[in-house]
């Protein structure tokens, strides 16, 4: 059966989107280029549920875009609980910001503006749950600088851990793809890495759940 049939009858009995999240959805694809970098529907629906399974009292999010996963994590956030998000392009800020208004998120979702390396040594853990999905080739250094905050048991999800397919063996890599090779070096590592067990799942274009032992 081909893929895009699977996937529109995985998404035919997924929960809807709710309004709100179809409308970012929807002005995201018109308004803005690499739409694709939305986690959509059935990832977003998956974020939430596992914020939900997970009662978070506090989330971190690396790479903010235009919101839309900040909002499905935060539908799971414990009643005390808060999410801070990471964004660097500025262009995005009012969009985002319109979106948590609307939501009712003013108070506990957090937006920070800037590059991840300046801002994140400035947020203080320990985190719940953590969402690295910003510049891939910068993933390890995001991991090693957020797990050591991350609470025990917590989790992390790291998104576009299948890079288009370039992880796999058979795709050629060229010596100019630092990127594919950043994703492919980072994946092997979390298999190896005895602090955390995780689980790939091939969803989208890859998310990687990694719980902290």
């Amino acid at each position: 059966m081909p893929e895009d049939e699977i996937q529109r009858y995985a998404d035919q009995h997924t929960t809807p989107e709710p309004p709100l999240l179809a409308q970012l959805n929807r002005e995201t694809h018109v308004q803005l280029l690499h739409a694709r970098m939305l986690s959509g529907h059935a990832q977003g629906r998956l974020l939430s549920m596992i914020s939900h399974m997970i009662r978070p009292r506090r989330v971190l999010e690396l790479g903010t875009f235009t919101g839309y996963a900040a909002l499905c994590l935060a539908e799971g956030l414990a009643p005390d609980g808060e999410l801070h998000t990471i964004e660097f392009n500025l262009e995005l800020e009012d969009r985002i910001r319109r979106y948590i208004a609307a939501a009712g998120l003013a108070k506990r979702l957090h937006l920070h503006m800037g590059p991840v390396a300046e801002v994140l040594p400035n947020l203080a853990g320990p985190w719940d749950l953590v969402f690295i999905d910003a510049d891939k080739i910068n993933n390890d250094t995001y991991y090693e600088l957020v797990l050591p905050q991350v609470s025990a048991g917590g989790f992390l999800l790291i998104d576009n851990v299948l890079w288009g397919g370039k992880v796999l063996a058979a795709h050629q890599l060229k010596a100019s793809d630092k990127d594919t090779l950043a994703v492919r070096t980072f994946n092997d590592k979390v298999q190896a890495d005895s602090r955390v067990e995780n689980v790939f799942l091939p969803l989208r274009d890859g998310l990687l759940l990694v719980r902290k032992l």
